[in-house]
């Protein structure tokens, strides 16, 4: 049972890994080079591609962030939960 546990933590973190980052690519997407039109003064498809460039990054730096801080949670919840018996023993 342990091995299906753990191996559906490791799924969660791929899954939200990649949502995210299509999330940030999809934002990309979305702008239409709106903000590189606005920031860089870039028009046509350069904007385009500086946008999704952009949020490709974006996505990446927030999936790690985020599922880095999944994985440490869940290693620090196994550690406490390891320890739990050995605080509960009366010798």
């Amino acid at each position: 049972m342990k091995f299906f546990i753990i191996n559906s933590f490791r799924t969660m973190v791929y899954v939200a890994y990649f949502a995210i980052l299509i999330a940030g690519i999809g934002m990309g997407i979305y702008q239409q080079g709106a903000f590189a039109a606005d920031v860089l003064g870039m028009e046509g498809p350069v904007a385009r591609v500086i946008e999704i460039v952009l949020g490709t990054v974006v996505g990446w730096i927030a999936a790690s962030l985020v599922c880095g801080l999944i994985v440490t949670l869940l290693d620090i919840r196994d550690d406490i939960n390891d320890r739990l018996p050995d605080a509960r023993r009366d010798d």
